[in-house]
């Protein structure tokens, strides 16, 4: 039986911090101010953060202050509190900081925030999200986590999937990314199932905990095939 994924890390959005509560980011990558324009401007658009079905058993929607239960879970996995601002000592407080500072990142234009969720009970499982920092450039980035017992289900695959989708053929962004790391063979094996290409490593590319990591990078063009079976390209 193949390993269930851990989580792919999410690139760092210079407008997402941990509250003191929770855990530091850890997602941090020193580049990721170095080409700010320093001049005045208005910021990118508020997004609205649709609801996309994910196959028959899955929704991806905006966040919601009743996904608690759903933080509090994955506070408690040794590595989402690594590389995402899920704190990792949990707090009613500290949750709903989680909640809010998604809401934030659609409200200045960050990226889409989406909880993944099982339709049969409504219950929340896991994390997708799709960040737009490096749009200006024609290309996005991915990060996703999935609680342990949601894990080896191919939730993962199906959410990975339907953004994908969506961002390359509704959205047109021309290059989506994501990082993994090396040892984490299940996610690289669900990024290339999902049309994404290994492309190289990036060495100390990410700090996670008290250490730089290597990522391995994947990336997937709006011409390079098929997604569920619809043209990349989009129209």
């Amino acid at each position: 039986m193949a390993a269930a994924p851990a989580p792919a890390p999410e690139p760092r959005d210079p407008g997402d911090r941990a509250d003191p509560a929770g855990a530091p980011d850890a997602r941090a990558d020193p580049a990721a101010d170095a080409d700010r324009d320093p001049g005045p401007g208005p910021g990118p658009a508020p997004l609205t953060v649709p609801s996309l079905s994910a196959g028959a058993g899955f929704v991806l929607r905006p966040w919601e202050m009743s996904d608690l239960p759903l933080v509090r879970e994955a506070s408690r996995d040794p590595y989402i509190p690594l590389i995402t601002t899920v704190p990792a000592t949990y707090s009613d407080a500290a949750a709903e900081a989680f909640v809010r500072r998604q809401w934030e990142r659609a409200a200045t234009g960050a990226g889409y925030p989406f909880a993944i969720v099982r339709s049969r009970d409504r219950r929340p499982v896991g994390a997708i999200g799709l960040w737009l920092r490096e749009l200006p450039a024609g290309r996005a980035s991915l990060g996703y986590w999935l609680v342990p017992s949601a894990r080896g289900q191919g939730i993962a695959s199906a959410a990975l999937r339907t953004v994908t989708g969506w961002a390359l053929h509704d959205l047109g962004i021309p290059r989506l990314q994501l990082c993994v790391e090396p040892w984490n063979t299940a996610s690289a094996r669900i990024a290339e199932k999902s049309g994404f290409r290994r492309e190289g490593l990036l060495r100390g590319w990410q700090q996670v905990g008290d250490q730089r990591r290597d990522m391995v990078v994947y990336g997937l063009l709006n011409t390079d095939g098929s997604v569920d079976g619809r043209a990349a390209t989009a129209n």
